[in-house]
């Protein structure tokens, strides 16, 4: 009996591998580029970015390769229904690719609020339904290769969520970003979509995630990212989502709070359990919806007797109210973020070792904002555009235009960003307000840092007056972090400072 085309059992096999790969990582513009061959249009970005429509809608590539599975779906169709033999793997192949069909005809044209909307979600489930029914009605495509209809509802509505979310909270353009985008696609997805289609969608909730990286870059923008974007599964008799999207994310700033607060807050409490205690309180972890998630902040500043409880919690899922001893369970997702180095706090007793353990399996590194623009400089600008479309409104071009002209004037290019997207907030909403930015020059940041070899011959007096000014120049340069605040310590023209830098100098510093 003769069998399905190999040509077309070779192409099943690469849309399946297109329709499980992290779709913010560079390895999917290479399938694309591979899959359409002369019909690929360029594009210059190393992977998925904010310039391009999270539902890909615009991208050409992307509208041709969806048009492409429905036309491979529909000759394999032809050609089993025909008497033709296929293949046990390409079954699984061609599952896979009808999955990323069906996201392309019947999700992706919908915009997130859409899902939430019960009519809209109702005709697009009726329609998606009976489309399911008719592909997965193939021979030898049996229950071991499949999922039921509402779970694949569910499932694509989620990689739509997620999508949405994940260009609207993680900015930037460079490699670092995308890396933090496909990591954070790890964290909801896991790195085999497959597995978790199959068999992880409703566990995933259970596995905690540690976000850690610098003060301002963004460690809540991706709780939220990941919080928001958990399973949630479509009521198929209501035809409706059971859980809203308000009130899936709880966010809890730790180290705002009072270690007694805290554990209210967290924990709940039983009335009269302390002073003030007037009546019986459900905590966070008690509100949590199964779908949404718990997110605290800053989770290094946590007491050590909260420490203890939140472990029983990330181990058993349980915890009980403050002043009884009722357990109750925990449904929802906890992610945590600190900015502090866990390990010298683990080493200083100031962390538990088996809290940490716990939290570790899943942990993403936020960059810094330097990082960003130290591997694609002309990030800032689209940073800068984003962030005033925030700040402004219909102002945008004209204010970021003046942010950007006042950043690269008296800033300049190698600007640390300490304050990192924070900062860069900031210093727009200084320009738009008074057209100029003061960065401030921490104390402890002018006492350390390549300035033992320079110091050292000028007190051997192995130094002119200009050699020791632009070594000076050079090294407050760097560590006040641009032309304007140096110029400020020292009281002279910013383009005097500018002039005095020594390039080799500052590179040394920048390294060290």
């Amino acid at each position: 009996m003769a069998s399905v085309r190999k040509a077309d059992q070779r192409l099943l096999a690469q849309l399946s591998q297109l329709a499980l790969c992290n779709p913010f990582s560079p390895e999917r513009l290479q399938l694309e580029k591979e899959l359409l061959g002369k019909r690929f249009q360029p594009e210059e970005m190393i992977a998925w970015n904010r310039k391009h429509s999270p539902t890909d809608a615009q991208r050409p590539n992307v509208v041709q390769l969806a048009e492409t599975s429905r036309s491979l779906i529909q000759r394999i169709q032809q050609e089993v229904g025909d008497g033709k033999t296929i293949s046990d793997e390409s079954v699984r192949h061609y599952w896979n690719v009808t999955i990323y069909a069906l996201l392309y005809r019947h999700i992706v044209p919908l915009l997130p609020n859409a899902i939430a909307s019960p009519k809209t979600i109702a005709k697009t489930w009726q329609a998606f339904e009976a489309d399911y029914r008719q592909l997965v009605n193939l021979p030898g495509l049996t229950a071991g290769h499949t999922q039921p209809a509402v779970q694949i509802f569910s499932f694509l509505c989620q990689i739509h969520r997620a999508f949405f979310n994940i260009f609207e909270f993680i900015l930037g353009d460079s490699l670092p970003s995308a890396k933090l985008r496909v990591s954070v696609w790890q964290s909801i997805f896991t790195c085999d979509l497959e597995r978790y289609r199959s068999g992880l969608f409703d566990r995933m909730s259970d596995l905690p995630s540690l976000i850690t990286g610098p003060s301002g870059t963004g460690k809540e923008l991706v709780a939220r990212a990941i919080g928001l974007s958990q399973f949630v599964l479509f009521d198929s008799v209501k035809q409706c989502f059971p859980a809203a999207g308000h009130g899936l994310f709880s966010p809890l700033n730790l180290s705002a709070m009072s270690a007694n607060l805290i554990e209210s807050e967290l924990f709940g409490h039983r009335k009269g359990s302390f002073t003030g205690a007037i009546s019986d309180r459900k905590g966070w972890l008690e509100l949590c919806q199964p779908e949404g998630a718990v997110f605290l902040d800053e989770i290094g500043e946590l007491d050590p007797a909260i420490q203890v409880k939140l472990l029983r919690v990330v181990q058993q899922r349980t915890f009980s109210r403050t002043g009884e001893t009722t357990e109750r369970r925990f449904v929802g997702k906890l992610i945590g973020a600190t900015n502090r180095n866990l390990a010298e706090e683990m080493k200083a007793g100031r962390f538990r070792e088996d809290l940490y353990y716990r939290l570790c399996a899943d942990r993403i590194e936020t960059p810094s904002l330097r990082q960003q623009l130290d591997d694609r400089p002309e990030d800032l600008h689209s940073l800068v555009r984003h962030l005033t479309r925030k700040i402004a409104g219909d102002e945008l071009d004209p204010l970021a235009d003046q942010a950007i002209q006042w950043i690269e004037i008296n800033l300049g290019p190698n600007y640390p960003w300490r304050g990192n997207i924070r900062e860069l907030e900031q210093c727009i909403s200084s320009i738009m307000i008074r057209n100029e930015y003061l960065p401030s020059v921490a104390a402890d940041s002018l006492s350390f840092g390549g300035a033992e070899q320079w110091t050292a011959e000028a007190v051997e007096c192995r130094l002119t007056a200009d050699q020791l000014l632009c070594r000076y120049c050079t090294w407050l340069y760097h560590h006040a972090g641009g032309y304007e605040a140096a110029a400020k310590v020292l009281d002279i023209d910013r383009r005097t400072v500018k002039a005095k830098i020594i390039p080799s100098m500052l590179d040394d510093l920048r390294t060290t």
